[in-house]
């Protein structure tokens, strides 16, 4: 059996609070979480969205390839 991966779409709100707290909750229960970003969410560089959103999740950015990316629980 496989490792569980959940996958949270991201809208063109960006990082909310609703959105941190759902991450948080889903590497609670799965430890490892994608997070898809719209296409049209330009609002920063894809690095820093994700190295903002690592710091906030208290997770491990473990890949990033186009709008997609997957964090860890530290």
């Amino acid at each position: 059996m496989g490792v569980e991966i959940c996958t949270i779409n991201a809208g063109k709100k960006g990082v909310t609070e609703n959105l941190i707290t759902e991450i948080n909750s889903q590497l609670e229960k799965h430890g490892t979480v994608r997070v898809k970003m719209l296409r049209s969410f330009r609002n920063k560089e894809r690095k820093e969205l994700a190295d903002e959103i690592a710091s906030k999740v208290n997770g491990k950015l473990v890949n990033l390839k186009g709008f997609v990316m997957v964090f860890k629980r530290c």
